[in-house]
């Protein structure tokens, strides 16, 4: 019951607690109408239809579109109603490689509602009794789950990079991973999520990567994001993720994948059918 616990924590959203917000009459963001509230005071930029909020129509192209929202986006953050800043931009999308309607700051993507995406990477080496996987310890420092644990390399996915060189920078900025090893790591699976968070709707793809490290190998964080890395058994990490608050909520459902993937989540388990139905399923728009 825990996994599927995880599972739902993170899959928790109702849209009907959401405005839809529409960009040339599709949907690419759900958001909060404490939030809505906010960007209604910007009229030129942002309006109110029939309980949705729309942009402009007077805004016709991408870059047009994020001219006139980025500087709403920073004037929110200064008034403190936008709690950080990234300064990088996520891509406004209704899918992973479809056309972006504009670029919005990182830090408002859940404010928004819109779609995001990640990387994840199993760091994963074998020994003689078993297959062993890193875990980081997120530091203190961190602004979000500080202290919680987490994948060896994880990160967003902003404009301009692809998902194997965003791989590639994440590892060696994360673990001190060399481009040509991080290289090898190998796609297994992608997990679409919606969870409601307090500062709106994390509307998530994972795309999750296997990454077999020599075993004498030792991460090493460059960026100090990651305050410790210990290398567990499959069995340890089970147990961890049973906890359900150990990890990052979202790393919970790497670890579960990895769990089906090698057998230590199987059909004896009388969820299991919950658990995989629940942990890949689609997500509608």
């Amino acid at each position: 019951m825990a996994y599927l616990e995880s599972i739902r924590l993170c899959n928790n959203a109702q849209l009907a607690d959401y405005r839809a917000w529409r960009i040339d009459g599709s949907i690419y963001g759900w958001i909060s109408p404490n939030f809505a509230a906010h960007l209604l005071a910007y009229p030129e930029v942002f309006q109110e239809e029939a309980e949705e909020i729309t942009l402009s129509s007077a805004l016709q192209t991408p870059q047009q579109r994020t001219q006139a929202l980025n500087p709403i986006i920073w004037d929110l953050h200064q008034q403190g109603i936008i709690d950080t800043w990234v300064g990088e931009r996520y891509p406004v999308t209704l899918a992973y490689q479809q056309p972006a309607v504009l670029e919005v700051e990182r830090a408002a993507a859940s404010y928004l509602g819109i779609k995001s995406f990640g990387v994840h990477v199993n760091g994963l080496v074998e020994k003689a009794d078993g297959i062993y996987v890193w875990v980081g310890t997120r530091t203190a420092r961190k602004p979000f789950w500080p202290g919680k644990l987490d994948q060896m390399v994880a990160g967003g996915l902003p404009v301009g990079i692809s998902l194997v060189d965003n791989l590639v920078k994440e590892a060696q900025e994360e673990a001190n991973i060399p481009a040509e090893l991080a290289r090898t790591a190998k796609f297994v699976s992608t997990i679409h999520y919606r969870q409601s968070l307090s500062r709106g709707l994390e509307n998530s793809s994972l795309f999750i990567y296997d990454l077999w490290l020599p075993e004498d190998f030792q991460p090493e964080n460059t960026d100090g994001e990651v305050e410790q890395f210990q290398l567990i058994s499959l069995a340890e990490l089970a147990a961890l993720t049973a906890q359900v608050t150990a990890f990052k909520d979202n790393c919970n459902l790497v670890n579960i994948d990895l769990l089906l993937r090698y057998g230590f989540i199987t059909k004896t388990d009388p969820d299991y059918a919950a658990i995989r139905q629940t942990l890949y399923a689609e997500v509608s728009t």
